[in-house]
């Protein structure tokens, strides 16, 4: 179970758990059996358990030559939200891992691979946890989704670019155990009795279920014992609820589908340039000259101009990020109250750019019913893996953000006996399961390989 406060002890005996989230990356470590601890990040005064999953690169000019500098979590976010002009923001950037078509980005005239961002990234992390990380064990488990997001992922490129980083890093051993089940190992602590559980974890990119069959205190030496009955994944999460947000509510007011003159016709501007805003992990790519020159070309034609005009100021503004927040905000805020509102403001740029929308429950419900689907599949692929009915899950548990979105929780409330459902620790449950692993007698039983 989670400690409240860190032990000293020598890194030898440190055992370290990383969930390297979509959204958030948390680490946590563990000095002794049942017992684990997130790192904790100091900014500014305020402590955060969670690390943002972005990164901020500028060009800084030292006066005999130009260095390219970068940030990363919160401090990426300061560094963007200060100066944005100048600044390259990358965010969700997981989202890359199974991708065959992402083979690398140039950020100021430098080539970075997924795996150069995420050793990047993660060197970031140790140099901002206080002295924590800088002596590492040599073992690291880190989890991984039941199924990678994007369109046809790659399963093991994902992994062999995510074993580079770790060992650049400097780990010689790395076990990838799915989130899911790391999120079960945690909740199985609290267990008296056997129980046979289901776990749902809710990311930022993927939503993944895991069943498995516990007995506390069965095993040799009273270890916990677990037999892993299905495992299902599906790519549709909270960065997909925030894109139907932005498709909806936001996109109209932004030129989507608007129309211009060519020649003798009326054509509407391709929508793939409104598409790719609305996705959190495409938006750094979309301030580049060529994006920018169509962009303009299209407004030069428009019949309606304003639209398309705040489009492309957000773009080269860099506005992206706190409309992304705006949105996530509302989002979080249509959890607590059948409506919510989106109001984003922003001054200084020749003239005031106003955007806003009233958003409805019901509305923002029909909107993801298809991503409900998808999701209410995945649940019942597990359940016929495991060849169960629900009536046979003992216990369910819900982690992560999006488990808050009262249609995702119907989901559950409608399938399972709702006294049996229980939430908890939604953005560090994976990684304090992930670090008791670690500290376990046998982590490699709990390994995605030894476990699928």
């Amino acid at each position: 179970m989670p400690s409240p406060s860190p032990s000293s002890s020598s890194s030898a005996a440190i055992a370290l758990g990383l969930d390297f989230g979509t959204t958030n990356t948390v680490i946590a470590a563990s000095t002794q059996p049942g017992v684990a601890r997130t790192l904790p990040f100091t900014l500014a005064g305020d402590t955060h358990a969670t690390f943002r999953s972005a990164m901020c690169f500028w060009d800084e000019d030292t006066g005999a030559a130009h260095d390219l500098r970068f940030e990363a979590g919160p401090w990426a976010i300061e560094r963007f939200i200060d100066d944005p002009i100048d600044c390259r923001f990358l965010q969700s950037f997981k989202t890359f891992a199974a991708s065959r078509s992402f083979t690398e980005t140039h950020i100021h005239g430098r080539k970075f691979t997924f795996e150069d961002l995420l050793t990047a990234f993660i060197e970031k992390m140790r140099s901002h946890a206080g002295g924590a990380l800088d002596d590492l064990p040599p073992r690291l488990v880190a989890g991984r989704p039941v199924a990678f997001a994007g369109v046809n992922p790659n399963e093991a490129l994902a992994l062999e670019r995510y074993e580079r980083a770790f060992r650049r890093v400097g780990f010689g051993e790395i076990l990838y155990v799915y989130e899911p089940v790391a999120a079960a190992y945690f909740f199985a602590q609290r267990l008296k009795q056997a129980a046979t559980v289901l776990v749902a974890d809710f990311g930022g990119g993927t939503s993944d279920f895991s069943i498995i069959r516990f007995e506390p205190g069965s095993g040799k030496g009273g270890a916990l014992k677990s037999i892993p009955l299905a495992h299902s994944g599906v790519a549709v999460a909270g960065d997909v609820f925030d894109y139907r947000i932005l498709e909806h509510a936001i996109l109209p007011q932004l030129g989507h589908r608007a129309k211009y003159r060519s020649i003798d016709k009326i054509l509407e501007v391709p929508t793939h340039f409104h598409h790719r805003f609305a996705q959190w992990n495409q938006l750094a790519l979309m301030k580049s000259p060529a994006v920018l020159r169509d962009l303009r070309e299209y407004l030069r034609y428009a019949i309606e101009r304003d639209g398309l005009g705040k489009f492309i100021a957000l773009i080269e503004n860099d506005l992206g990020y706190p409309l992304y927040k705006a949105v996530a905000d509302t989002k979080a805020a249509l959890s607590n109250a059948p409506s919510a509102t989106l109001a984003f403001r922003a001054t200084g740029l020749g003239y005031d750019l106003a955007l806003d929308a009233t958003i409805e429950r019901a509305a923002f419900d029909q909107w993801i019913a298809d991503d409900l689907q998808k999701i209410e599949d995945a649940v019942d692929e597990a359940l016929g893996e495991a060849r169960l009915d629900a009536k046979d899950i003992d216990r369910v548990f819900l982690t992560g953000g999006t488990s808050f979105v009262p249609a995702v929780r119907a989901i559950f409330d409608q399938r399972f006996d709702p006294t049996r459902i229980e939430t908890g620790d939604q953005l560090e449950s994976i990684a304090y399961g992930l670090a008791l692993i670690a500290r376990s007698d046998d982590p490699q039983a709990w390994a995605a390989s030894a476990s699928r």
